[in-house]
């Protein structure tokens, strides 16, 4: 999720694994999976946001061995707010350079760099 002026990309803090991510979740039997990726941003953060251009997908084993495949799309907020819930206890808006040092895990970066890359292609 991102917004503009300047340009920020939201981060969320998941305190069961004490680590700074973007948002993600799984999709429910038979969901989409760009219908999964607007209500897991609407549940951690409370936001509804409208999707826009997907970017690259991460691919990593999780902490039991199985393989894991996340998407990710550009997303910008129309509307709503953050309040603790049950997975997500603090949200941050961060500068898109600095968010590389915010992000826990590697697999994340080419995320951020894809999100960046996908930002310069609008502007030229």
């Amino acid at each position: 999720m991102w917004r503009d002026d300047p340009v920020e990309v939201l981060l969320v803090h998941r305190p069961r694994y004490d680590d700074w991510t973007f948002p993600k979740g799984k999709c429910a039997t038979g969901e989409p999976d760009e219908a999964a990726a607007v209500r897991e941003v609407l549940e951690e953060t409370g936001l509804r946001c409208r999707m826009g251009a997907e970017l690259v997908e991460s691919h990593y084993t999780d902490a039991r061995g199985r393989p894991k495949v996340v998407r990710y799309w550009e997303m910008t907020p129309v509307d709503g707010s953050f309040e603790v819930n049950g997975e997500v206890d603090e949200v941050r808006w961060v500068p898109v350079d600095e968010a590389r040092r915010w992000l826990t895990y590697a697999r994340d970066h080419p995320v951020l760099d894809s999100f960046t890359s996908a930002r310069r292609d609008a502007r030229d």
